[in-house]
C-alpha cells in the first residue's frame, strides 16, 4: 500500500474537464459512431437548407390555423444538420441544462472534505468521465443516425444563434426519401409540421417552457450517489420479472434506480411527453391533409419503422428509453383521440391552460378520467 501525502488537494490537481460527464468523449465517440453510416451521394446541404426555410415558415401558418397556437417568439428558423451537427447541438442542450446537477456527482468533489479520498478520486474519477463519455457517445451516436428532425428549446442569454431552432438531419431525411421513394418536398414539408408544433407547444403556451425545464432540473437534482440504491433496483428489477413484466418498458434503466419520489417526477415528464409528442403527430397529419397528399402514406412508413429495432438495437432503446418514448406518440395520440371524440379540439384545448390541467400519466392512459376532470371548463383558443 502507497502512502498518499494528505496535503489539500489544490485546485490546479483537478482536472480540467471536471464534472461527471466527458462532453468531449461522448461528442467525439458519437461522431465516430454516426460517421459510420452512409452519406447519400449526391447530397446538397446548401439546397436542402433553402428548401427547409421556406417549408418551416408555411408550417407555421399551417400549425397556427390548425390548433389556435401562434408562437410568441418570432418566426420558427430552420437549420439543416449533418449527424455531426446534431449531436454537437444535443451535448451542447445537455451541458446547458444537466451539467450543474452532474458536477454534483463528480467523485473529486464529493471527496473535497477528505483529502486522501480526494487523492485517490482524481485519477479515478477521469477515468468514469471517460467512460461515461464514451457511453452517451454510444447512444448519441446511434441516435444520430435515426433523428430526422428536432426543436431546441433550450434557452440561455449566450450563443442566442443557435437556440430555438429547428433542426433537420439532411443525410438522415435524403437518405429515408431514397429508401422509400417519399416526394422529397412533400415529405420534408410534413417533417416541419411535427417540428414546429413542437415549437409551437413551448413558445405559444406561456408556462409550457418553463414548467418542463423545471421537470427536468427536478428530477436531476434529486439525484444522489447512493450504491445502496442499486441493491434496491435490482430487487425491483427481479421482482418485476417474476410478475411477467419487463423492468425497462416505462422508464428505461433510469427507472430502475430512482426512487419512488423520482419515479413520481419521471411519470409527470412521461405524461406530459405522451400529450405533446401525440398532438404534434395528430397535428402533422390533420393540418398538412390538404397540402401533403402522401401524408397518411409518409405516417404509416415512420410508424412501422419506429417499431424496426431488433436484438441489440432493441436492447439499447430499452435501456435509454427510446421504447418508452416510442409508446408516448401511441398513448398519446389514444389520449387525443378519446379526448376529441368526447369534445372536440375545444376540450384538448383545456390541456393548455396551465400545468394543473394536464393529464397525469394514468389519465393519459384513462382519458374518460381526465375528461371527467375537466370536461365541463370553458376552452380558452378557440
Amino acid at each position: 500500500m502507497t502512502l498518499i501525502d494528505s496535503a489539500p488537494l489544490a485546485a490546479d490537481d483537478v482536472p480540467s474537464d471536471a464534472g461527471a460527464v466527458g462532453w468531449e468523449t461522448a461528442e467525439r465517440v458519437a461522431a465516430w459512431v454516426g460517421g459510420r453510416a452512409k452519406m447519400p451521394a449526391p447530397y446538397r446541404p446548401d439546397l436542402l437548407q433553402e428548401e427547409f426555410a421556406e417549408l418551416t415558415s408555411q408550417a407555421e401558418e399551417l400549425v397556427a390555423d390548425s390548433t389556435g397556437l401562434r408562437s410568441a417568439a418570432g418566426p420558427a428558423r430552420a437549420r439543416v444538420t449533418d449527424r455531426a451537427g446534431w449531436v454537437h447541438a444535443n451535448i451542447a442542450s445537455f451541458q446547458r441544462l444537466l451539467g450543474p446537477h452532474l458536477e454534483r456527482l463528480d467523485p473529486t468533489r464529493l471527496s473535497e472534505s477528505n483529502a486522501v479520498l480526494a487523492r485517490l478520486a482524481g485519477p479515478l474519477a477521469s477515468v468514469g468521465r471517460t467512460a461515461t463519455g464514451a457511453q452517451m457517445g454510444v447512444v448519441l451516436g446511434w441516435l444520430s443516425t435515426r433523428v430526422l428532425g428536432q426543436y431546441d428549446l433550450l434557452l440561455t442569454e449566450e450563443a442566442a444563434d443557435d437556440q430555438d431552432l429547428v433542426y433537420f438531419v439532411g443525410p438522415n431525411v435524403v437518405a429515408l426519401e431514397r429508401q422509400h421513394g417519399f416526394e422529397p418536398r412533400e415529405f420534408r414539408l410534413w417533417l416541419a409540421l411535427h417540428e414546429v408544433t413542437h415549437r409551437c407547444q413551448f413558445t405559444a403556451i406561456p408556462w409550457m417552457r418553463d414548467y418542463f425545464v423545471s421537470l427536468v432540473e427536478e428530477g436531476i437534482g434529486s439525484l444522489e450517489p447512493d450504491p445502496g440504491r442499486l441493491a434496491a433496483s435490482l430487487k425491483r428489477m427481479t421482482d418485476e420479472i417474476r410478475a411477467g413484466r419487463n423492468p425497462l418498458d416505462d422508464n428505461g434503466a433510469l427507472g430502475l434506480v430512482a426512487t419512488p419520489e423520482q419515479l413520481e417526477g419521471l411519470h409527470r415528464i412521461q405524461a406530459l411527453m405522451c400529450l405533446l409528442e401525440g398532438h404534434g403527430d395528430v397535428t402533422m397529419d390533420r393540418a398538412g391533409a390538404a397540402a401533403i397528399p402522401s401524408a397518411a402514406h409518409f405516417s404509416s412508413v415512420l410508424r412501422a419503422r419506429r417499431k424496426q429495432a431488433h436484438g441489440l438495437s432493441r436492447l439499447l432503446q430499452q435501456l435509454i428509453g427510446i421504447e418508452a418514448k416510442l409508446r408516448q406518440y401511441e398513448e398519446g395520440e389514444r389520449f387525443i383521440a378519446a379526448v376529441e371524440e368526447s369534445g372536440g379540439p375545444a376540450l384538448l384545448d383545456n390541456a393548455w391552460r396551465g400545468p394543473e390541467w394536464l393529464p397525469s400519466l394514468e389519465e393519459i392512459r384513462d382519458p374518460s378520467a381526465w375528461i371527467a376532470r375537466v370536461g365541463t371548463a370553458p376552452a380558452v383558443l378557440r
